[in-house]
Parts: C-alpha cells; sequence; structure tokens
C-alpha cells in the first residue's frame, strides 16, 4: 500500500500504524514495546543492515525493509526514527511530507537549525512530532516532578555518570548523557536556561568525557550537571532545594526522599514517596500514541528537543571545541 492509497481510516478510529527505522539497541527496543501495545499495529521496520532488518522483522512478525521511503510505501500513521542523528533531518522531513506522524530519538538533529527546520516542517503539515527525551517517563522523574508542584524551586543538582560505553565515538558526554538532564531542568522549573558556564575536559576519549555543567534559568533557578564517562559505576541521581523541602531522587533504584518541616534547631522529617514501576520506554511510546490519537500536543515537543540541543551546542561552544554552526556536531 503506498502512501498515496493510505487508508482513510482515521488512528482515532483503528490501530494506529506504526513503523520503526534503525534497529539497533534502541530502535529494536522501540520496535519490542510497539509490537506490544494495543490499539497499535507494527507495520514495519527499516535498516540499512538488511540481516538486522530482517531478524527484527521475523521476531516481532512484521516487515523488513531497507530504509524509510520503503516504510512510507506500506501506509503508516507515524514513525520512529531511531537511526543515527545525523539521518534524522532527512528522515524526518520525508515522513512529515507524507503526513506521518514523527517520535525522533534525542537530539533531535545534528544541529539546533536542521531541528528547527523539522519542527517548521511538521508545523506547517499539521502532524505531531515529539522528541524521544525517555528519561522524562522514568517513574523517579515523574515524582520529582510531582513532589516540586507549586514549590518555589531554588537549585537543582544532578549527576549522570559511568564507564565509556564501547558503542560511542562520535559525541561525547554532553550529547549522549547531559542533554538528558538539561532537558529535566527546564521540565522541572518550566523555564528557560539563560546562562551556561560549561567545565569540559577529554582525558580517555576523543571527545569530551568530563563535563561540569552550570546554569541559571529564567527563572532565577541555579543548576548544574556533573557528568563523566569515567566512573566505573552507573549513578543518576537529582536533588532539589526549595523554599520549603529538599527532594532526593535515585534514577536507577527509583527510590525518591523528600526532606521537609526544617526547624530552627536543625531538624526536619523525612518521608519516602511512591514511585511506579512502568517501563519509561513503553510509557513515553504510550503517550506519543495518545497524541497521535487524540490529537493532542506531545509531551516532549519539537521546540523542547530544539531548545535542549541548542543548550547543549552552548556548552560545547563554551569550550572553543564545537565545529562551526554549519558543521555537524553529531555523527
Amino acid at each position: 500500500m503506498s502512501s498515496a492509497t493510505k487508508r482513510e481510516e482515521s488512528p482515532a478510529q483503528g490501530s494506529v500504524r506504526i513503523g520503526v527505522v534503525g534497529v539497533g539497541i534502541m530502535g529494536f527496543n522501540h520496535a519490542r514495546v510497539l509490537s506490544e501495545l494495543s490499539n497499535v499495529e507494527l507495520v514495519g521496520v527499516a535498516d540499512p543492515d538488511r540481516s538486522q532488518a530482517m531478524r527484527v522483522g521475523k521476531a516481532l512478525s512484521c516487515d523488513a525493509v531497507a530504509d524509510h521511503k520503503n516504510l512510507i510505501d506500506l501506509g503508516l500513521d507515524a514513525l520512529v526514527i531511531a537511526a543515527p542523528t545525523h539521518l534524522h533531518h532527512q528522515i524526518a522531513l520525508d515522513c512529515i511530507a507524507a503526513g506521518i506522524h514523527v517520535l525522533v530519538e534525542k537530539p533531535i538533529a545534528p544541529s539546533v537549525e536542521e531541528g528547527r527546520q523539522i519542527v517548521a516542517a511538521a508545523r506547517t503539515k499539521g502532524v505531531k512530532l515529539m522528541v524521544g527525551h525517555v528519561e522524562r517517563f522514568n517513574p523517579a522523574v515523574q515524582t520529582i516532578k510531582q513532589a516540586l508542584k507549586g514549590e518555589n524551586i531554588l537549585s537543582i543538582g544532578i549527576t549522570r555518570v559511568g564507564p565509556f560505553p564501547p558503542r560511542m565515538s562520535n559525541v561525547g558526554v554532553v550529547i549522549d548523557l547531559a542533554v538528558h538532564d538539561i532537558d529535566l531542568i527546564c521540565w522541572f522549573t518550566e523555564s528557560n536556561i539563560v546562562e551556561v558556564q560549561p567545565q569540559l575536559t577529554s582525558v580517555r576519549a576523543k571527545r569530551e568525557d568530563i563535563a561540569l555543567l552550570q546554569f541559571r534559568t529564567e527563572s532565577g533557578v541555579l543548576a548544574h550537571i556533573n557528568t563523566n564517562w569515567l566512573t566505573p559505576f552507573k549513578a543518576r541521581t537529582v536533588h532539589v532545594a526549595t523554599r520549603d523541602k529538599y527532594v532526593i531522587g535515585d534514577l536507577i533504584t527509583r527510590q525518591v526522599t523528600e526532606c521537609f518541616g526544617f526547624q530552627p534547631d536543625g531538624s526536619y522529617s523525612m518521608r519516602h514517596l511512591s514511585v511506579g514501576h512502568a517501563e519509561p520506554l513503553r510509557a513515553e511510546l504510550v503517550s506519543f500514541v495518545d497524541s497521535v490519537r487524540s490529537n493532542s500536543e506531545p509531551s516532549v515537543t519539537g521546540e523542547e528537543g530544539v531548545a535542549s540541543l541548542e543548550i547543549a551546542i552552548r556548552c560545547l561552544n563554551g569550550t572553543g571545541e564545537a565545529a562551526p554552526k554549519a558543521a555537524r556536531l553529531v555523527g
């Protein structure tokens, strides 16, 4: 079935027909979860590695094709782009032009300009564009967000460290790791970052493998991110200070603790907050499908994805090591 002869039934009436481009580790997980969702039909997967595409297609009982254009020809309502970042721009534009809703993995594009072009195209065509900042769907992050509701946030400290990932060669810790937390800072504070003070260095990797990043948001919140590929174990923690409470979250163990009731003598109360058990990727994909079916704004908009990328690139520019604007910063 070609895109021109796509069935007339709307996603709101029947199953959302969806495909996945790029079925490496992350793309396979997208496809796996989509194949398990109700009211979703995983139509097919695409990957230039034909044998990998065939393995995934066979495992999940869907079509396996060579590229996104072949997927478009199968007649899709939506598409997940989990291909390498330097391919996001063209794939997204082709799908948007065909009237297909898009979820694109972070970062949205190799450059801010290309990200903005994707956003503009989706707005013009009237299709949904969501960016895969999956950490927002971590149950611990959701609990932290709820605990901060109505609070006057003063500062945020986030640590995201671990060993060097062998798969990584074309980006450093800012694009690979810190961009998650840049997004969380803006989401927690509901404010844009206006000041950036980065300290980066490279010890073992080709690109920066240590980053100490300081920020100030438009609302006056001070924030910092500590990230590296030198720690022999993974750690993901969030500390948030407000006028009336202090919230501590471990994003790996999914434990969130709230300190409150501060007294002049230094005493205070503590309690562990209830945290759900949902798989973040599943929650993200359910949210995307719901957006398509209900014609509502995605949980993570294209504009938010571009804003996080722009701050990450400002961090890189602050060291004098980033490429010119026209160059691709990630591969």
